[in-house]
């Protein structure tokens, strides 16, 4: 069990660096979008890696809390509605990116965006994963 968290977290921080340097790098037409909205917080590496390790973090720590304050059916579908946020976001971060103005903004920055929603449905849908594992049946009487 161990074995398995090393790799997840080692996973976790790997998406969060590479998703981080794709949102830091966007093409011209990117980089003059996140100027004329004053997205200050992905200009530069720095900015956007604690953008998005904070996001990140933030994540874990609902996932941490719903495992250990919640218990049974209420700690799963909380965990199970998070998953399906976080499903949509990915559907709506997909379709942004691929309309409008956003889908010339570079492949590499629009895959970026996309992943960041995808890395917050892997966190919480190993979170679901480890709640169903340990859900104890119930006694029979």
């Amino acid at each position: 069990m161990m074995r398995n968290d090393f790799f997840y977290y080692l996973l976790l921080l790997v998406l969060t660096v590479v998703d981080a340097w794709l949102l830091a790098h966007p093409n011209l037409i990117g980089q003059i979008t996140i100027f004329w909205y004053d997205h200050d917080y992905l200009e530069t590496l720095p900015k956007a890696m604690a953008t998005v390790a904070v996001t990140v973090l933030v994540a874990l720590l609902i996932s941490l809390l719903i495992r250990r304050a919640l218990s049974g059916s209420l700690a799963i579908l909380l965990a199970v509605a998070l998953l399906a946020i976080c499903g949509y976001a990915v559907f709506q971060t997909y379709m942004r990116f691929s309309t409008g103005a956003n889908q010339f903004m570079g492949s590499g920055f629009k895959t970026g965006a996309v992943l960041l929603p995808i890395i917050l449905a892997l966190i919480f849908g190993k979170t679901v994963l480890d709640l169903v594992a340990t859900k104890k049946p119930k006694k029979r009487r």
